[in-house]
């Protein structure tokens, strides 16, 4: 049941074990995708002319990129009722030469806006969240000072994070090395902003981790007319004279969210279909898709959306998963780990340290005070079977903590998620969609 400060987890896999096996699928629909709902409010925002963006997410995050772009002098119409923004773009120009951004938690827009400003023209006063100000910015900010950019700290904080001023002139040179090991979102600011140079520009990146979201980049970006050459895999070159269009865009429903109900299939042996979600999708998380398929469920693409259903014997296997490119649903991995036959290791997500939450800490601290084992190191962990004690999770103000582990709490009696409203920052209906699914199973059951 929901709380303002707490949701209690209904164990639902004890009265669906008995039940007959399921044959319909768990049909369940998601909000449009947080990632691709951001860059497009900035690709419409650079573009000439009017855009109209459908399916658009309305949480926490994309509510302060909105709000950002607004305060820069942007025209928009916003009619939450059917997801719809509709954005006034004058092609690379901002209508303030001055104003204040307030960025909330929101790391995309945390690191577009500030590479968008930082190579235009004029004073910006940039500042966030708490949480926002403790991530990494320096790797980002470090490269625009190298294109031009004043960068001014705000006295009593610390270099290379929030708060600052940005003095933009523009680009003084024609090509940066950037540094991704703590973001792939500062190459993807980078490669955004790229058309703005007068000349050909060149973007070359240190690092390797995020590159199915720079794909994604690189996607929407040809999809508003700008295309990016790849001669190399570290190299990236903008050709000058390109320029975004405006355009009717439609945005993918959210495959982040969607893990959450296809983690429920091996989870509670049902099969899963999410509403529109599709292997040829812009956004890397549905690989999550395919580990799940390493653990003995089956996927069809149809129609409606990826078909997940469970291994024929209701047996899921532990695996080992290089994650670096789906890390957002290493916490979702972890929480169904402890139910698999033989133990899970995931790599490849040291960078989750530091993001919202040191989310590598969280899932050792969590697991652990429900007495099952992990093992972990800067890059690494693995989880091994057990029966999960009952608990209080703590989230950290981290949605995918309280969406992570509200899936341990469906196969295991007594776990509480503390603060479940930190899940506004990108999906403000989890519970509510939760609920409606469990009522489903119940009524089928």
């Amino acid at each position: 049941m929901i709380s303002e400060n707490t949701y209690r987890v209904k164990n639902l896999y004890d009265s669906l074990k008995s039940a007959p096996r399921r044959s319909e699928p768990l049909s369940v629909a998601v909000p449009g995708s947080k990632s691709v709902t951001n860059r497009a409010l900035l690709l419409a925002t650079m573009a000439s002319g009017v855009s109209r963006l459908e399916g658009v997410l309305f949480s926490d995050d994309s509510a302060h990129f909105l709000k950002c772009i607004q305060a820069l002098g942007f025209e928009t119409r916003v009619d939450k009722a059917t997801h719809t923004v509709t954005v006034n773009g004058l092609g690379g120009a901002i209508p303030y030469a001055s104003a204040r951004q307030y960025v909330g938690s929101a790391g995309t827009a945390a690191r577009f806006l500030t590479a968008y400003l930082g190579l235009s023209h004029g004073i910006f006063y940039m500042d966030a969240s708490e949480q926002m100000r403790r991530r990494p910015m320096a790797p980002l900010l470090d490269s625009l000072k190298e294109l031009g950019c004043q960068v001014f700290y705000v006295p009593g904080h610390e270099h290379g994070h929030f708060p600052f001023f940005l003095r933009g002139h523009g680009f003084k040179r024609d090509s940066i090395t950037v540094n991704i090991d703590h973001s792939s979102q500062f190459l993807s600011a980078l490669l955004i902003a790229s058309c703005l140079s007068e000349r050909d520009f060149t973007t070359r990146v240190e690092g390797t981790h995020g590159m199915a979201y720079i794909h994604m980049t690189l996607r929407m970006m040809e999809q508003f007319g700008v295309t990016v050459e790849t001669p190399s895999p570290d190299t990236f070159i903008t050709r000058a004279g390109q320029r975004y269009r405006a355009m009717d865009y439609r945005i993918e429903p959210d495959a982040s969210a969607a893990c959450y109900f296809y983690a429920m299939c091996p989870l509670l042996n049902i099969p899963v279909r999410v509403d529109g979600i599709h292997f040829g999708s812009l956004q890397g998380d549905t690989e999550f898709i395919r580990l799940l398929e390493r653990m003995g469920c089956s996927a069809c693409d149809t129609t409606d959306g990826i078909l997940l259903s469970p291994p024929d014997d209701g047996v899921y296997h532990g695996i080992c998963a290089d994650m670096s490119a789906c890390s957002d649903q290493a916490i979702t991995l972890a929480a169904i780990a402890p139910f698999a036959e033989g133990p899970t290791t995931i790599t490849g997500i040291g960078h989750i340290r530091r993001q919202e939450s040191d989310r590598l800490n969280g899932i050792v601290t969590e697991l652990s005070k429900m007495g099952i084992r992990c093992v972990s190191d800067e890059d690494s962990i693995t989880v091994f079977p057990g029966s999960p004690s009952p608990s209080l999770v703590e989230t950290y103000d981290d949605h995918r903590m309280a969406m992570g582990f509200t899936l341990t709490g469906l196969r295991a009696d007594g776990i509480v998620i503390n603060n479940p409203a930190c899940c506004r920052k990108t999906f403000s209906e989890y519970y509510e969609v939760l609920e409606k699914a469990i009522e489903n199973l119940k009524q089928s059951s």
